[in-house]
């Protein structure tokens, strides 16, 4: 006998929602001691898993590198949570009757996760600690190409739950995967909020459910190299940042703008660090593979090697290259390139001063990018500082990667693998999302202030004044009533 695909999803996908929200309605019980307890097993079994599970992502997916998902894969779990595992998350979490306000968390009830192909591991560890730790039940839909590896690190972190005392069925994970499958859990009456991180037409699906979301869109991240910049520090930043897991982390730098003085000494010190300038004719070959008419990128080019792209564009790069540079001079639908780039493929741009890198930059953002990141290298506080204020972006790495100083490793954000691109970029907020977006606050709120005497005074009618129909309009109202019963 043989079952259609989409139709056993959608039960799969109604059957793990009602179980998480059984499991939920124990789990919004616990006390804080429990559910601090049930996440520090979810993440030391995610951690000890990690160099596994991220050598099944890169076999799964064809995206990235081993051993730089293996360390995702430690930052989803063990960093991740680090950063949340003193947030108390049950209960009165502030405030004071002296205070006037006492705060209670309340758990949200079920989230419903989208997992993505680049980071399918380490996104799953993220989702499921965060929403765990705030009393809520979850149930993760994966990317139908890391459809295992995902399984694979939800169902390691399941079984540490419930060993810990956490509730069966409180985390789930899509197994048979499908569109209708998927859209039949982000539609589900039992699911509160969805946590969307993927394609821009998935989280727009997540966006357009009629109930909460947290949506991350998509990030053409500018670098700018000022002249104040420290030169040495700032290529080798950018190229061991492009390289990382052949950049399929959305925060990675897409564009260098450099200053026009530094610019030929920034080239030269990227080169010895494995950037591979490319010709004009390898540029238009890179052109070709990369983007598919309508400006969607080539799933086949997503996180792969600058000596796996070239032999697709028909070019030579050499053997020691970490990634393959465009000099570009325009941005926009004319120019590919100036698009996102999930693969070690980076734009060039010179600009004569900061003034005119901060419009380039613009530029970008406003061409695909807009909340989401921006990296610059300098020591000019002037010119920091006129970034930070001017720039339509929601994170700014000052001296640091884009990929790992965005998402909170090499820097104070909140360490997350969803990063929010805030109302310009089309999302709720432009947060890291962690633990405090997946719980409510109730407030006890106790009088601080009497109320003036004019609350307690009777109002006055105004003279003239008529309430309602006057006996004559009713009786009329009432005839026409019965005339209009007669006529049916």
């Amino acid at each position: 006998m043989t079952h259609d695909q989409d139709l056993l999803s959608i039960q799969e996908a109604r059957d793990l929602a009602e179980q998480a929200y059984r499991a939920q309605q124990i789990w919004a019980h616990a006390d804080q001691q429990l559910v601090d307890r049930v996440c520090a097993a979810m993440a030391e079994a995610a951690y000890l898993a990690s160099e596994r599970l991220g050598r099944m992502a890169a076999e799964e997916t064809g995206y990235g590198v081993p051993e730089h998902k293996k360390l995702k894969n430690q930052f989803a779990s063990k960093t991740v949570w680090e950063s949340i595992k003193d947030v108390k998350t049950v209960g009165v979490i502030r405030g004071s009757r002296e205070s006037g306000v006492i705060e209670i968390a309340w758990p949200v009830g079920v989230i419903a996760g989208l997992i993505p192909s680049t980071n399918p591991t380490s996104t799953v560890m993220n989702k499921l600690l965060i929403a765990v730790k705030a009393r809520n039940g979850i149930v993760v839909a994966p990317h139908p190409s890391a459809a295992k590896c995902s399984y694979a690190a939800a169902r390691v972190m399941i079984d540490a739950a419930e060993a810990a005392g956490a509730p069966r069925g409180l985390i789930g994970c899509l197994t048979k995967i499908s569109l209708p499958g998927t859209q039949a859990l982000l539609s589900h009456k039992r699911v509160a909020l969805i946590l969307a991180t993927g394609g821009s037409e998935m989280v727009r699906v997540a966006h357009s459910q009629g109930k909460p979301a947290y949506g991350v869109g998509p990030g053409n991240v500018p670098v700018y190299v000022d002249r104040s910049a420290d030169l040495e520090k700032a290529a080798r930043y950018i190229v061991g940042s492009k390289a990382f897991d052949h950049s399929v982390i959305c925060a990675t730098e897409q564009a260098v703008v450099a200053d026009k003085p530094i610019a030929a000494r920034l080239r030269q010190l990227m080169e010895a660090q494995g950037a591979y300038f490319v010709s004009p004719q390898q540029a238009e070959a890179l052109r070709r593979i990369l983007f598919k008419p309508n400006g969607a990128i080539n799933p086949a080019t997503v996180g792969k090697s600058p000596q796996y792209l070239a032999a697709m564009a028909g070019i030579r790069a050499p053997g020691k290259a970490r990634i393959l540079v465009a000099p570009l001079t325009r941005v926009g639908r004319e120019e590919p390139l100036s698009r996102e780039k999930l693969t070690t493929v980076l734009g060039w741009y010179e600009a004569n001063g900061w003034e005119a890198g901060c419009e380039r930059c613009i530029e970008l953002i406003n061409f695909g990018g807009r909340g989401h990141s921006l990296i610059i290298h300098a020591t000019d506080e002037k010119v920091i500082m006129a970034f930070g204020l001017e720039k339509p972006v929601f994170r700014i790495g000052v001296n640091t990667l884009g990929t790992l100083g965005a998402i909170g490793l090499t820097t104070r954000l909140a360490p997350s693998l969803t990063l929010g691109p805030g109302g310009i970029g089309g999302a709720i907020t432009g947060d890291n999302i962690t633990v405090h977006h997946l719980y409510n606050i109730k407030r006890m709120a106790f009088e601080t202030t009497p109320p003036p005497p004019e609350a307690f005074q009777p109002g006055s009618v105004p003279a003239g004044a008529v309430y309602g129909p006057s006996p004559q309009e009713l009786e009329s109202i009432v005839e026409e009533v019965v005339r209009e019963i007669l006529r049916a």
